[in-house]
């Protein structure tokens, strides 16, 4: 049976339209605040950014950059950008001056939105004297050529555009981990396959709580919160920083969370803050009392709402798998390139083997090559990387894309990773240090 496939924009219209005042994003403010903003309130801002940006005098397909941490006008930039009808290219954060001027060369930026940033004097380097930002709020001070004010006064655009599914949506560039960064393109069609088939897996709907803590730069957090938030309409809370993250977990008490590692480690540090690592262990043993103990432990750390809890970018260590499992906490793993919208493998609930990250996704096709390596294909497979032919040819072998990976597929169709290829043309893990960065594992 072949599952309906609408565009992004196709239903974020739909839940503006049904849901208008249903709360969507809550972005935390100063002094523990928070703003809520409703579909209907995300929708008006977008397209009023939307009709200023159509007022510009840019070319359709225009790619314009976002330079900022997560928050809620992170998003609501995006719709409008899309609305515009230009391209969306979402920059690291974490990056270096002279890696953001890279970007912005490469991607041939129109214009930068600016958002939350730890460094601006260092980073603003970056962008050349010639090119227009555009500050979103919560930026930091600074001197800017146009402000969110600004882009408010204009009226709201009032036809609804979708964007064609072979359409370019989104540039967006990997941690060049292994030489420049290359620029991965993709379609509104690919991201409506990976999120249609994806969110159908854990089951996700209007009621659940998303809490986004990793960047939006990153594919798999995009597809995790920005794109499942509009598929299928959960609220989405924002971390406000490494030293608030367990206020924000506590107030979002999310029923679905997306984590590397390193948060994951970073949960379990707390719980070990409050009773020691040794106790802890005793009194999950108990029968009975080891359940409740474990409930008592989840609600203290803002996990007791949490169904759905997914761990990648990185393996997860069995000991802290079994961890979460005593406290009540299935950590599923999932396996993805920024290449595939970090749409390739996940386990399932209840299926855990150890060792295996899981089976494909819906609608995925693997195989291995006669040297080990991990091939796959799926209508989430990128268009190409950005100007750059040659390299979109070699990324590829008869269809399918290469991982880089080497792997073992057994009969169930679980693959196991074995190593990286010595000599690599293909993609690396999406963004593990950008995502280890943010999360506090000390990795950029």
């Amino acid at each position: 049976m072949t599952t309906a496939i609408s565009l992004p924009l196709s239903r974020f219209y739909d839940r503006e339209d049904r849901h208008p005042d249903k709360c969507f994003l809550v972005q935390p403010l100063a002094g523990g605040q928070v703003q809520k903003l409703s579909w209907s309130e995300v929708g008006n801002q977008a397209r009023r950014a939307a009709h200023w940006l159509r007022r510009q005098g840019l070319p359709q397909g225009s790619v314009i950059a976002i330079l900022s941490r997560n928050c809620a006008h992170w998003i609501i930039a995006d719709l409008a950008i899309w609305m515009a009808g230009h391209v969306s290219v979402p920059l690291n954060p974490y990056l270096s001056a002279g890696a953001v001027a890279q970007v912005l060369e490469h991607s041939e930026a129109a214009m930068v939105f600016v958002g939350r940033l730890d460094d601006w004097p260092g980073i603003s380097c970056g962008i050349s004297a010639g090119l227009p930002t555009v500050a979103l709020p919560l930026c930091p001070e600074g001197s800017f050529d146009f402000r969110w004010d600004e882009l408010q006064a204009w009226s709201p655009i009032q036809d609804n555009p979708i964007g064609r599914y072979d359409q370019l949506a989104t540039i967006i560039y990997t941690s060049g981990s292994t030489g420049r960064p290359k620029g991965v393109m993709h379609s509104f069609g690919t991201l409506a396959f990976a999120i249609t088939h994806g969110s159908g897996i854990f089951g996700l709907g209007e009621k659940d709580r998303l809490l986004s803590c990793l960047p939006l730069c990153c594919v798999a957090e995009r597809m995790f919160v920005e794109l499942a938030s509009i598929y299928a309409g959960p609220t989405v809370f924002f971390a406000e920083d490494q030293d608030t993250f367990f206020v924000d977990l506590k107030r979002a008490r999310p029923t679905a969370l997306f984590g590397v590692p390193g948060i994951w480690s970073k949960i379990q540090a707390s719980a070990h803050s409050k009773t020691p690592a040794a106790r802890l262990e005793v009194l999950l043993s108990v029968p009975l009392f080891g359940r409740l103990f474990a409930r008592k432990m989840r609600k203290s750390l803002g996990l007791d709402a949490l169904r759905v809890a997914v761990s990648g970018a990185a393996p997860l260590s069995e000991d802290l798998r079994h961890w979460y499992q005593r406290l009540g906490v299935e950590v599923l793993e999932a396996y993805g390139l920024t290449e595939n919208c970090g749409y390739s493998h996940i386990c399932r609930p209840g299926q855990h083997k150890s060792g295996w990250i899981g089976q494909p996704c819906p609608q995925v096709e693997v195989r291995l090559a006669e040297e080990g390596e991990l091939l796959v294909r799926s209508g989430a497979t990128m268009l190409g990387y950005f100007k750059q032919p040659l390299k979109t040819v070699e990324a590829f072998t008869e269809g399918f894309l290469r991982t880089g990976d080497r792997g073992e597929l057994d009969e169930q169709g679980y693959v196991r990773l074995t190593g990286r290829l010595k000599e690599n043309p293909g993609p690396r893990l999406p963004e593990k240090a950008s995502a280890l960065a943010q999360a506090g594992g000390g990795e950029r």
